[in-house]
């Protein structure tokens, strides 16, 4: 087993009456992030919700205020969004970053799609396509092409120009990932070369065992791809060291653990919907149950997902566990700039 790249997903959650301190929060923790030395820190985009309903925006800010680290987004419904924009907007963000943006992207009819009616919709829900293509229709955005034929031009006050998506941000499209939790969406994200995002959720389409079913997704995926390039898979767990808490936080984090065991039992729903199991304990304990992850092994990049409605410190508590207890553990090194980071100024972040 050997992690070489590790990252974190926040959910960027905020009060209702005062959201710029949660987002800026969720920024100030990608800089934190940065200089623990991950390799990536992920946004969750959220609709109707107290959190990042725009991780195109959190991101662009986030590229003037980090230097290394990749931008995720995790995911982005495409349901939701109008594939040329959303690529105009991607674009400019990779561009900002110096290519650091990692694209996360979901397929399917938008869930408060009913709710919001005519706010949304400006058609027939029926009449559109909310299906793979979706997507494709985005990666296709983001190609290196030239639009309509050699007489086609587009004239303003700024001149006369071949049309293509402005700006064009050279690689993006390797950088875009489907986050898979059914064995349909694995083999799609594996034919049309994205690369593949795994969480804590999934469909349990053949097993009532998550990690079983989790591992299946891989297999299809990697039995799935056409292209020369084989694709990145990051795994997600919701991790949760105490080692680093006081006391009344150990027992806080636990209660939170505790609460949620319940739905991991069995299959959920209709869809028969499984959850893993979250990993809280000590960093000792945690990587006793990393070690027997089936799942892990499997992968080279690991991502944590942390809970909603942590404090900042708290998340900032978790991430230094991560970083100094158990990644390394599990093969990871820190970049040499970050591991070179003198004691006080980590411990001034």
């Amino acid at each position: 087993m050997a992690i070489h790249h590790i990252g974190f997903l926040t959910p960027g959650n905020y009060a209702e009456a005062n959201p710029l301190a949660g987002l800026e929060a969720a920024l100030a923790l990608f800089e934190f992030g940065e200089r623990r030395g991950f390799d990536s820190a992920w946004v969750r985009q959220r609709h109707l919700e107290r959190g990042v309903s725009s991780a195109t925006t959190i991101l662009a800010a986030a590229t003037q205020r980090t230097r290394r680290i990749e931008l995720g987004a995790a995911v982005i419904q495409m349901g939701y969004e109008n594939p040329f924009r959303l690529a105009e907007d991607l674009a400019t963000v990779d561009v900002l970053s110096r290519g650091r943006l990692q694209v996360g992207l979901s397929a399917g009819v938008p869930p408060h799609g009913a709710l919001l009616g005519s706010r949304f919709y400006d058609a027939a829900p029926n009449t559109i396509d909310f299906t793979h293509k979706r997507v494709a229709r985005l990666r296709a955005n983001l190609e290196d092409v030239l639009i309509g034929d050699d007489d086609t031009f587009v004239e303003s006050a700024g001149g006369r120009v071949r049309p293509r998506v402005q700006p064009y941000a050279p690689g993006l499209i390797d950088r875009l990932w489907y986050g898979g939790g059914s064995l349909r969406s694995a083999e799609w994200a594996g034919r049309n070369g994205f690369n593949l995002l795994l969480g804590n959720v999934l469909s349990g389409e053949h097993t009532d065992d998550f990690l079983q079913a989790q591992s299946a997704l891989i297999e299809r995926y990697r039995a799935s791809e056409a292209g020369p390039r084989a694709g990145r898979v990051a795994l997600g767990r919701v991790i949760v060291p105490l080692d680093g808490a006081d006391a009344a936080t150990r027992r806080r984090y636990r209660e939170f653990a505790a609460g949620r065991v319940e739905r991991t039992l069995t299959p959920q729903g209709e869809r028969r919907t499984l959850f893993a199991t979250d990993l809280v304990g000590t960093s000792d304990e945690i990587l006793e149950r990393l070690r027997k992850d089936p799942v892990l092994p499997q992968v080279s990049e690991l991502r944590v997902e942390l809970p909603y409605n942590f404090a900042s410190e708290e998340y900032e508590q978790i991430l230094d566990d991560l970083a100094r207890r158990i990644a390394p553990a599990l093969g990871w090194h820190a970049p040499v700039a970050a591991a070179a980071a003198p004691e006080e100024a980590l411990e001034a972040g």
